[in-house]
C-alpha cells in the first residue's frame, strides 16, 4: 500500500521483518536497479550515541521501505558517512565538506539524510547545493541554512535543497526564553555557548527573546569545547547570583558544563536547547550532575504517543536500544525521501536527482509527527519546540532517553 495513503498506524505496523533488505539490494544491484540515500552523521566523538539513533530511524525507514517494495523495482541502500573526526573529537566541517563531496560525486545518490549539526550544515549546504543534491535534516537548526538572505551562500544554484523535520533556532532558542520567563519566572540569565555555528546562533536567539521577556541577560561567553575547565565562566556566575543558565551547544563542551555545573551552582536553573537532549547527558555526565536540566527539541513530542508505541518497540527490538524524537524525525526524514522516490516512479518519470528535490518539496507525507510539508525554503511547517527536565526514575536504565528525560510540554510560542 501506498504511503500516502496510510494512516500514521499503519506505518508504525509496516514489516518488522525489514532485515531482509540485504537480500533485497544484492539481487537488486545485480539488475542495476539500486537507489543509494546518502546517511551523513558524527558516528563517532562525542556526540557519537545521539548520532546512531538518528541514524537507526533513518535506516528502519529504509529497510521497510525494501521489505514492501514501496518504490516499486528499485532497492534503497545507505550510504553511511561520518561527519566526526578524532581531531576534532566531535562533529567536524571540513569532513562534513568532504562526505558531501563524496555524496555528489556518487551518481547512485538521488537523496541524502542528515547531517545532525548545522556546523556540518553549513559545510554541506553549498555542495549539495551545486550537485543539486536534496537533504532532509533531522536535528540540524540553524535558521540560516534556509534562510533566503543567505541563500547565495548555501543554495547558490537556486532551489532549496536543505529540508528539515524540525523546526529551527528562529523558534527554539526564543521560546525556550519564554518558558524561562513565563514558566520558570528566572528574572536574569548568564548564557554560555560552544563557540560552534549552532551554539552561538541557538544563543543568540535565546538572548534577543530574553531580553524582550524582561530576564536581565548578565553575560555571554563562549566556551572551548576542547578545553577541560569551566570552573571560572561557572565561578563568575555565581558571583552575579544569576538566577539561571542558559546554554547553546553540543555535548563536548556541554557534559563537562554539566558536570562542573553541579559542583559550582548545583541549585541554579540550568537549560539548553536540542543540543543536550542526548544520551550523553544521561552517560557521560549521568546522575546527580545531569539532574534537573532542561532541554528542548525543534519537534513535537511523540515517544510517548500511543500510536507510535509499536514504532518504539520495533526500533528498540531491531537496535536494542530505546529511541528518541530525533530518531523519529530521521524515520520521518526516510519516509518523505521514500514517499517522493514512490511518487516519481508511480508517474512513469525517470528518477533524477532534481524531480526528487522537486518531490520533496511538494511533499505532503504521513509520517510519526504528523503530515510533513515545507514551506518554500525548506523548512517544515510545524512550529512546536518541547521542552524536557532530566528527572531521575531509578525504575529504569539511566541511559533510557524516554525514561530519564521528562515531558514538561510545549514551549511558549513567540
Amino acid at each position: 500500500m501506498r504511503i500516502s495513503r496510510r494512516s500514521a498506524n499503519q506505518i508504525i505496523l509496516a514489516s518488522a521483518a525489514a532485515m531482509a533488505g540485504g537480500l533485497r539490494i544484492e539481487a537488486a544491484a545485480a539488475a542495476g536497479k539500486v537507489i543509494e540515500i546518502g546517511i551523513a552523521l558524527p558516528l563517532t566523538g562525542a556526540d557519537a550515541d545521539s548520532a546512531h539513533r538518528i541514524l537507526n530511524g533513518a535506516l528502519l525507514a529504509i529497510k521497510q521501505a525494501n521489505d514492501s517494495g514501496e518504490v516499486k523495482g528499485y532497492t534503497l541502500k545507505p550510504l553511511i558517512l561520518d561527519n566526526a573526526t578524532p581531531t576534532a573529537g566531535q562533529y567536524d566541517p571540513a569532513q562534513a565538506a568532504t562526505n558531501a563531496r563524496k555524496m555528489v560525486s556518487n551518481p547512485a545518490v538521488m537523496a541524502a539524510v542528515g547531517p545532525e549539526m548545522s556546523g556540518s550544515g553549513k559545510a554541506m549546504a553549498p555542495i549539495l547545493s551545486e550537485g543539486d543534491l536534496a537533504t532532509i535534516t533531522p536535528s540540524s537548526t540553524s535558521p540560516d541554512l534556509t534562510n533566503p538572505q543567505f541563500a547565495a551562500q548555501f543554495r547558490p544554484a537556486g532551489k532549496a535543497i536543505y529540508f528539515r523535520t524540525v523546526t529551527t533556532d528562529a523558534f527554539q532558542g526564543p521560546n525556550m526564553a519564554n518558558f524561562y520567563a513565563e514558566t520558570l519566572k528566572a528574572k536574569s540569565v548568564y548564557v554560555l555557548d560552544d563557540s560552534g555555528a549552532y551554539g552561538v546562533g541557538l544563543a543568540n536567539a535565546f538572548i534577543g527573546q530574553a531580553k524582550k521577556k524582561g530576564i536581565h541577560v548578565l553575560g555571554h561567553d563562549r566556551l572551548d569545547p576542547k578545553a577541560a575547565d569551566y570552573t571560572t565562566a561557572l565561578t563568575k556566575i555565581k558571583a552575579l547570583n544569576a538566577d539561571s543558565i542558559y546554554y547553546g551547544g553540543v555535548m563536548q563542551a556541554g557534559a563537562k558544563l554539566a558536570k562542573q555545573a553541579y559542583d559550582i551552582v548545583p541549585k541554579m536553573i540550568k537549560g539548553g536547547g536540542d543540543g543536550i537532549y542526548a544520551p550523553e547527558m544521561l552517560t557521560a555526565v549521568g546522575f546527580p550532575a545531569a539532574e534537573g536540566w532542561y532541554a528542548t527539541i525543534a519537534s513535537p513530542h511523540v515517544t510517548d504517543n500511543p500510536k507510535v508505541q509499536a514504532w518504539v518497540k520495533l526500533y528498540a527490538a531491531t537496535y536494542h536500544t530505546q529511541p528518541d524524537d530525533y530518531a523519529i524525525t530521521a524515520y520521518d526524514a526516510g519516509l518523505v525521501i521514500v514517499d517522493a522516490l514512490r511518487r516519481i516512479v508511480a508517474a512513469g518519470k525517470p528518477i533524477t536527482r532534481a524531480l526528487v528535490r522537486d518531490y520533496i518539496q511538494s511533499s505532503k507525507t504521513p509520517t510519526l509527527q504528523g503530515v510533513v510539508s515545507f514551506d518554500a525554503n525548506g523548512d517544515i511547517t510545524n512550529r512546536v519546540v518541547s521542552v524536557f527536565q532530566v528527572v531521575k526514575n531509578p525504575k529504569y536504565p539511566l541511559n533510557d532517553m524516554l525514561k530519564q528525560f521528562k515531558y514538561v510540554g510545549v514551549a511558549p510560542q513567540t
